[in-house]
């Protein structure tokens, strides 16, 4: 038998929803509740490295999420005025059978993944979430927004870099600026758009872009973190677009796509890392909520997915919730989150500092970390 027959899971992102489906697969009652009105159906899109499809195939979705998405196995570098400079084969760290790659659109994943929970049994709740948790020795009792309660032998604290959960458990976590802001727009594919390139330097310190589909693309553009909160949407269009014109090649044909206000946004770059353990008796969080990363090596999404295989391998193995789980768990999850967050904020860190550091070597060796099951 699990260790646990009633699970609440709080927060709808990759880490929830991964947690709660194969433990309702195992016959697990799980709740899950997400303080948003509905599935997100905003946002951009998300790069996918193979780790993260290889935790996406366990979860049975893999098939969706090929269909949706775009799947490419190259990362090119240019120069500010287009030039290919090279042409590097990625590495497929989630085994030879799946791409090195994929992009997708967010709302898309989302959706599969929510549809995917529901059709293993979970429970979901959309416009609610935990206001109260007390514990004891054999369960945890919740107060919920809309006046609800309930009891549960776990509680899964999934739900982002700003966590309800790990403000409830009092935990004092430092989400702190790395130094960097992200432009990114959502829109159409161009044909000279087949995979990522990334053009590092000239007017800003990274110009990219990643296929989300056969017709659509995100964008995305990093400079110095902004107060960019008071331009209005057309304003923040013309700062794109004006960023965007000192890069050439495939941007130009990004550029004249880059028209609707609504699919821009800016967002700065954060990062934190909560020390060991990751729990606190019978609450746990997870993903965003435990490790966050700036987005540098396109792996915050891979690792909320891994620490949600590796929690529910490990409560589904287990007879009861002990100490064992929590070790296990610690030991498989905080040493390579850490590795990871650190060097992705590394690698930003050297372009803040315009230090030439080993950046083929920093991504290799991540590579070589994730291509192992965690």
């Amino acid at each position: 038998m699990p260790a646990v027959h009633t699970v609440l899971v709080v927060g709808s992102g990759l880490a929830g929803t991964a947690a709660a489906i194969p433990l309702a697969e195992r016959g697990v009652a799980v709740d899950l509740v997400e303080v948003k009105p509905d599935i997100a159906t905003a946002g951009s899109g998300i790069t996918l490295q193979g780790n993260a499809l290889r935790e996406l195939r366990k979860l049975g979705v893999w098939e969706a999420v090929r269909e949706r998405g775009y799947g490419f196995d190259s990362l090119g570098l240019r120069a500010p005025d287009g030039t290919l400079l090279a042409e590097i084969p990625d590495a497929r760290t989630g085994g030879p059978d799946l791409p090195a790659t994929v992009g997708m659109p967010r709302p898309d994943l989302a959706r599969i993944l929510a549809e995917r929970a529901g059709s293993a049994g979970v429970k979901v709740r959309f416009g609610c979430t935990a206001t109260a948790l007390a514990q004891d020795a054999t369960g945890v009792d919740v107060t919920f927004s809309d006046g609800t309660t309930g009891r549960y032998d776990l509680v899964v604290g999934a739900d982002g870099i700003r966590s309800a959960v790990r403000r409830l458990l009092g935990i004092a976590l430092e989400t702190r600026p790395t130094g960097m802001g992200i432009w990114r727009a959502f829109g159409p594919r161009p044909a000279s758009v087949t995979r990522t390139d990334l053009c590092y330097g000239g007017a800003s310190y990274i110009a990219g872009y990643c296929p989300t589909g056969e017709g659509t693309l995100y964008a995305y553009i990093v400079e110095d973190a902004q107060d960019r909160s008071g331009l209005s949407p057309e304003e923040r269009l013309a700062t794109l677009r004006e960023l965007a014109a000192a890069y050439h090649g495939p941007w130009d044909d990004i550029r004249a796509t880059l028209t609707d206000p609504a699919r821009v946004n800016y967002t700065w770059f954060e990062t934190h890392l909560l020390p060991a353990p990751w729990h606190r008796g019978r609450i746990v969080l997870i993903g965003d909520a435990a490790h966050s990363c700036p987005p540098t090596l396109a792996q915050g999404g891979a690792q909320a997915l891994e620490d949600a295989a590796v929690l529910t391998e490990l409560l589904l193995a287990a007879d009861t919730l002990d100490e064992d789980v929590w070790t296990a768990f610690t030991e498989r999850r905080h040493a390579r989150a850490a590795e990871v967050v650190t060097a992705s904020v590394q690698l930003g860190q050297w372009l803040l500092d315009r230090e030439p550091g080993d950046v083929p070597g920093l991504m290799a060796r991540i590579a070589a970390l994730v291509s192992q099951p965690a």
